[in-house]
C-alpha cells in the first residue's frame, strides 16, 4: 500500500467500476494493448531511403483493416498510411470511447488480433480488472460480469472440457455471449443455453435422445458413487431441466430474470458438466 493510501488521504479501495471505468482502468488497459499487440509491429521491409513504417503490407495491416472495416466501420482509405500517426489516430479514439466501448474495443483486439501473445494479454486484463476493482472478467475471451476465479475456470472448463461432446460447447458459448452483450443482454435465453448444455451432455451420456439429467444422474451413479447430499443438489438442478413439471416454463416465463440468475446458471450448468465428465471418463 502506498504512503498516500496508509495516510488515508486517497481510498485503499476503489468503488467497483460497472458501469463506468475511471482513467487508471482505461490506460492501464491501453497499456496491456500496446505491450502485447501494438509491440508486434514489423515493417513490410527496410530500403534505407527514408521511413519505412507503413501500415500496408505489415504484419499487422489485417488486424489495421479489420478495425477500421469491422470495428470503427470506416472507410478503409481513410486509414493512415504510416503506423505512427494511424497508432496515434486509435490511441486517440480510444481515449474518447465511452465505459463499454472500451471493453467492446478490448474485446475486438483479443478476437482479431494475432495470437502470439493471446493468453498473455488475458491473463493481464484481468490482473488489471482485479486491480483496479472493474466489475468484469474475461471468461473465454468475452469479458463477463463473473469475477470469481474460481467461477471463471470452472465456465472455461467446461467449454474446454465439452469440445469432445457435440452442441455441449455451443450451448455453453451461446450462454456466455447472451449474458456478457453490454448493450442488450439476454438472461432469459442465456439460461436456456445453459440448461440445453446439460440436456445434450445428459442425452450423449445416457446414448438415447429423450434423456433428461435424471437419466444422466443413474449413470453417473453406476460409474461414481454419488454422496446423497450432492445427488440432492443435481437432483433439484434437473428441476430447472424438466418441462414436465412446469418449473422450466415457470422460470422462463419470469419476466424478472436478472443478470445474477443467469450467472448462477451459467456457472452451476458448467459446474454439472465437468463433474460429469470427469466421473464417466475417470
Amino acid at each position: 500500500m502506498s504512503f498516500s493510501k496508509r495516510m488515508g488521504i486517497t481510498p485503499s479501495t476503489k468503488i467497483i467500476q460497472s458501469e463506468s471505468m475511471d482513467k487508471d482502468l482505461r490506460t492501464s488497459l491501453w497499456n496491456a494493448i500496446t505491450v502485447f499487440y501494438w509491440s508486434l509491429y514489423r515493417a513490410p521491409y527496410h530500403s534505407g531511403l527514408g521511413r519505412d513504417d507503413y501500415v500496408r503490407g505489415s504484419n499487422l495491416h489485417q488486424l489495421a483493416l479489420a478495425i477500421y472495416m469491422v470495428h470503427y466501420k470506416k472507410p478503409i482509405d481513410t486509414i493512415e498510411t504510416y503506423w505512427e500517426y494511424f497508432l496515434q489516430e486509435v490511441r486517440n479514439t480510444f481515449y474518447k470511447l465511452q465505459w463499454h466501448e472500451v471493453y467492446d474495443f478490448v474485446e475486438f483486439i483479443v478476437q482479431n488480433g494475432p495470437d502470439t501473445n493471446k493468453k498473455k494479454f488475458l491473463e493481464a486484463c484481468n490482473d488489471i480488472f482485479e486491480r483496479e476493482n472493474s466489475a468484469y472478467r474475461f471468461v473465454a475471451e468475452q469479458i463477463t460480469p463473473i469475477t470469481s476465479t474460481e467461477e471463471i475456470n470452472e465456465i472455461e472448463q467446461a467449454i474446454l472440457n465439452s469440445d469432445r461432446y457435440a452442441g455441449v460447447r455451443i450451448h455453453l458459448q451461446t450462454s456466455l455471449v447472451l449474458l456478457t452483450d453490454r448493450q442488450n443482454p439476454d438472461y432469459r435465453n442465456s439460461i436456456k443455453e445453459s440448461i440445453s448444455a446439460v440436456e445434450s451432455l445428459a442425452k450423449q451420456l445416457v446414448g438415447v435422445p429423450s434423456a433428461t439429467l435424471d437419466g444422466a444422474l443413474k449413470v453417473l451413479e453406476k460409474s461414481h458413487k454419488l454422496h446423497p447430499a450432492l445427488k440432492k443438489a443435481f437432483s433439484s438442478l434437473y428441476g430447472y431441466t424438466n418441462d414436465s413439471d412446469g418449473i422450466r416454463h415457470a422460470l422462463m416465463e419470469n419476466s424478472e430474470l436478472t443478470k445474477a440468475d443467469a450467472r448462477f446458471m451459467l456457472i452451476t450448468c458448467s459446474a454439472f458438466i465437468n463433474f460429469a465428465i470427469d466421473s464417466v471418463e475417470d
